[in-house]
């Protein structure tokens, strides 16, 4: 099978203050997107396509010879509708992943693909919620504690079969919005199964988040001697 990935590039990391997207906040003197490409090259995507906020689609093609860079839309939902389109058809398995979650492993990636490779329909890494977990309501009191032994927070690269991503995104209609694109999967009605994720995948959003994925990626620089994914 053919496996391809969309890189969400568009936010716009205002949480982070950066004066630029997010996409090219510098961890360890690259661009966050250039570490999330180099895994996904490493483990043997074969296209990537990036979508990259309309106004920073030249800087972030200029750091990317070897992927595809679209102009994303107003939404992650709507960008990754783009990219969609963008595929070449001999793929068979797109993974979708945020260029945020910038030192996601090779072996994550592969992991992913795999599972879609052997026929799921759609695949997320995940791990176990290690905090204590309330529901509340409006005015903020708890209303219960919920069994966070049955609670998995989820990372990306998300896997899918190509047609299974596009009918889900075909019967969204444009409006449709989700935090991810596994839940438009499981709008559609698609079984959507886990793998075990990566704590190297963490999200980078705020400062104290990029402080952390710094100190992640000096340890891969001193067990190494060089950026590897």
């Amino acid at each position: 099978m053919t496996v391809a990935a969309i890189i969400a590039a568009g936010g716009r990391g205002e949480r982070l203050g950066a004066a630029t997207p997010k996409a090219l906040v510098l961890l360890g003197g690259e661009p966050l997107v250039v570490h999330a490409c180099r895994a996904l090259r490493s483990a043997g995507v074969a296209e990537i396509i990036v979508a990259a906020p309309p106004d920073s689609v030249d800087a972030v093609a200029s750091l990317l010879p070897d992927a595809r860079v679209v102009a994303g839309g107003a939404t992650r939902t709507a960008s990754v509708r783009r990219a969609l389109a963008e595929l070449s058809a001999a793929v068979d398995v797109v993974l979708v992943h945020d260029a945020a979650r910038a030192l996601a492993p090779a072996a994550l990636v592969r992991r992913v693909a795999d599972a879609v490779e052997a026929g799921a329909d759609a695949v997320v890494p995940v791990i176990a919620v290690a905090d204590t977990v309330k529901q509340v309501d409006e005015a903020g009191a708890v209303v219960a504690t919920v069994d966070r032994e049955m609670l998995r927070a989820v990372q990306t690269p998300q896997g899918f079969r190509r047609s299974v991503l596009v009918a889900a995104h075909e019967a969204g209609g444009d409006g449709a919005e989700a935090t991810d694109d596994a839940g438009l999967v499981e709008r559609f009605g698609a079984a959507v199964v886990t793998v075990p994720g990566s704590a190297d995948a963490l999200k980078v959003t705020t400062r104290a988040d990029l402080l952390v994925a710094e100190a992640l990626l000096r340890d891969r620089l001193d067990s190494h001697g060089e950026v590897t994914a």
